[in-house]
């Protein structure tokens, strides 16, 4: 064969190869291209809708919190109020209890004042009985000395 045959079956067998390429070979290939950047596009799509989503639900989100925070200030206002009249309160509380019990105590300081008294007075009249008898041995009279013994405790 010369080379003019061989280069002739070449062309012919690179033409099936061509025309084989474009009818079974390419079809597929741009289709799959095809579909390819149609998912890309739609992705891209997404993105982009999803990315003002995203923008409006942070806007959605910043107006929440400066509402919850609004709120919170509000409520931790209402709170030390609400402490402070407590406060208050429980000092009224405190104070009038400690006047009850600083009366009590003076009553009972009255009391027990009184008591000692009494005790006092026994004792002392005890006493005088003690140093009269001694003295006055020879000569008593249980009558009159308890007589006697009454006006000086009453004194006393």
């Amino acid at each position: 064969m010369s080379i003019n045959a061989t280069l002739f079956v070449q062309a012919i067998v690179f033409a099936i190869l061509v025309w084989f390429t474009m009818k079974f070979v390419w079809p597929p290939i741009t289709k799959a291209l095809d579909e390819r950047a149609q998912k890309i596009a739609e992705g891209l799509a997404a993105a982009d809708k999803a990315k003002s989503e995203l923008s409006v639900a942070n806007k959605r989100v910043e107006e929440e919190l400066a509402k919850s925070r609004n709120e919170s200030a509000v409520r931790l206002a209402e709170a030390e109020r609400r402490a402070q009249s407590m406060i208050e309160e429980a000092k009224a509380k405190a104070a009038e209890e400690g006047n009850k019990i600083i009366a009590a105590a003076k009553v009972e300081a009255e009391q027990q004042t009184v008591k000692a008294r009494e005790t006092l007075r026994e004792q002392v009249a005890a006493l005088a009985v003690k140093g009269a008898e001694q003295i006055l041995r020879k000569e008593v009279n249980a009558g009159v000395h308890a007589d006697l013994l009454g006006r000086l405790k009453t004194e006393l």
